[in-house]
């Protein structure tokens, strides 16, 4: 009897293990679920913090955006001008010795022509007192346009001078401060422009020209430059065949070059590419005497 009640007591002990042990089985299992391991773990902080690192990245690439503003400027104007090795504001212009090549720079910046070729000739009359103002407005003669002009001129004087040809300039870009003094004198839009709109001479991509040989004998144009009557128009003909045909050779190429000519003026060209771009009022830089 006793020997039967022990057997009893030890077979409740042993299944109250067994259920014991089940349980805190199960109970194991189920946290083990809800925790994820060791590996899994590191990953998912890998996860964010690499989505920390992009957010970083794209937040910098947004600032280093907002702080490269654009070259120097004039703040009037907007505009480049090289100036002996770097681009800055309108209004310090000078000549480099090395100037860099057009091709590496923005088409509306300002250059000094005479840098990029001595095949042009000049006669600047504004730097003289002959001109029809009878004074000296230009501290000294230099020839700026833009870099979109000076290619288009570079290229129209290479083919004169297959004729045996070039260019001689009268005048270039013209700082909005003497078209104010023109136009104090004469105040007639056929043959100055109104300086509260600017001439195409104020945004660089006019020049005032004629021809001449390549032994520098200028061609006859039938009048003088700055000449305001009938007799310098386009449509006047009645001129020596010799004079409209040599208007005729200069109209005709520096159309092909992409200028348009004006009524009014044998030797006026605008750029066509330039007619929308700024006035401007930059004074260049004379050489050191």
């Amino acid at each position: 009897m006793k020997r039967t009640y022990h057997l009893r007591v030890a077979g409740l002990l042993l299944a109250a293990g067994l259920l014991a042990g089940i349980s805190c089985g199960e109970t194991t299992r189920r946290e083990s679920a809800n925790k994820p391991e060791a590996g899994e773990s590191q990953a998912l902080e890998g996860e964010s913090q690499a989505m920390e690192g992009e957010s970083q990245a794209g937040e910098g690439e947004i600032q280093a955006a907002e702080g490269a503003g654009p070259p120097e400027t004039d703040a009037a104007a907007g505009e480049t001008t090289w100036a002996g090795g770097e681009a800055t504001g309108v209004g310090e212009p000078q000549s480099a010795p090395n100037p860099p090549s057009l091709e590496s720079l923005p088409d509306t910046t300002f250059i000094r022509l005479a840098d990029y070729s001595d095949a042009f000739a000049y006669d600047l009359r504004y730097a003289t007192d002959n001109n029809f103002l009878g004074e000296v407005v230009y501290p000294c003669g230099e020839c700026y346009t833009r870099v979109k002009t000076a290619r288009a001129l570079l290229a129209a004087n290479a083919d004169f001078r297959k004729q045996g040809l070039r260019i001689r300039f009268f005048d270039c870009y013209r700082p909005n401060s003497v078209q104010y003094k023109m136009w104090e004198l004469v105040p007639n839009p056929q043959y100055v422009a109104n300086p509260e709109k600017g001439s195409i001479h104020n945004k660089g991509g006019a020049v005032d020209i004629t021809l001449e040989t390549l032994e520098g004998e200028p061609l006859e144009m039938g009048t003088d430059f700055d000449f305001f009557g009938p007799k310098a128009h386009h449509d006047h003909t009645n001129l020596p065949e010799a004079v409209l045909e040599n208007r005729k050779i200069l109209k005709e190429t520096m159309e092909s070059h992409g200028f348009l000519s004006i009524r009014t003026e044998w030797w006026h060209y605008n750029l066509r590419a330039a007619v929308n771009d700024p006035v401007d009022n930059f004074q260049w830089p004379c050489p050191s005497s």
